[in-house]
């Protein structure tokens, strides 16, 4: 069963449980917004990574994933001049089956995910566990990643999210975790990429981190 909802591409990859704030300036995103202040909650949006191409005007030429993040509005402010700050919160995937631009912003038919569990992940999300504790350790070594220590969840569903969603990877390597059919594939793709995080670490300890998780994505 499909369902029509406004998407927004961004560039880069929203996972379910992640914190996506964003401040939206474009006169297709404050209508998009006005509408859904007008639909029932829950009130949200398709976060869509961009694979080609970059979101500038309304007929910018790219290409969508195929695999994208509902993410649900929690908070939104509206400025004087029209612009709004929101805050909204991945929770469900789902696959874009169609797109619909009678809209100044982007509709898309869509087909929401299970999120399953997958075999027995529990060998595997305990292999990962070490692993990306190994990982934390070297980026704190390289003087990069959190002070604080993260709290792993015990659900393997959420402990794959947050840990794909933690890691330090090109959008299309991400993309790659966000279209996993299940956990216990996603846990297994997370720990050969960890494996290789850490051996790159390993050899190279200065080599700079980028940004880390810190609970959110910032404006595309």
């Amino acid at each position: 069963m499909t369902e029509r909802i406004a998407l927004f591409p961004l560039g880069t990859v929203l996972f379910p449980g992640l914190v996506l704030p964003l401040h939206l300036f474009e006169e297709r995103y404050r209508l998009l917004v006005a509408d859904l202040m007008e639909t029932p909650e829950p009130r949200g949006f398709g976060a869509v990574n961009i694979e080609l191409g970059h979101e500038v005007g309304a007929d910018a030429a790219r290409r969508l994933s195929g695999v994208g993040c509902f993410a649900e509005l929690h908070d939104v402010t509206r400025h004087a001049d029209g612009r709004y700050d929101i805050v909204a919160v991945g929770t469900r995937r789902f696959r874009l089956k169609e797109q619909d631009r009678s809209r100044p912003y982007l509709q898309g038919e869509v087909e929401y995910l299970p999120e399953e569990p997958g075999g027995d992940p529990v060998p595997v999300a305990r292999h990962v566990r070490w692993l990306f504790g190994r990982y934390l350790e070297r980026l704190r070594g390289a003087g990069a990643g959190p002070a604080e220590e993260i709290d792993l969840p015990a659900d393997p569903v959420r402990l794959s999210y947050l840990i794909a969603s933690s890691l330090i990877l090109d959008g299309h390597e991400k993309q790659r975790l966000l279209e996993c059919e299940d956990a216990a594939l996603r846990l297994r793709a997370e720990r050969d990429l960890l494996v290789r995080e850490n051996r790159i670490l390993a050899a190279l300890p200065t080599l700079p981190a980028g940004q880390f998780l810190d609970g959110s994505f910032h404006p595309n």
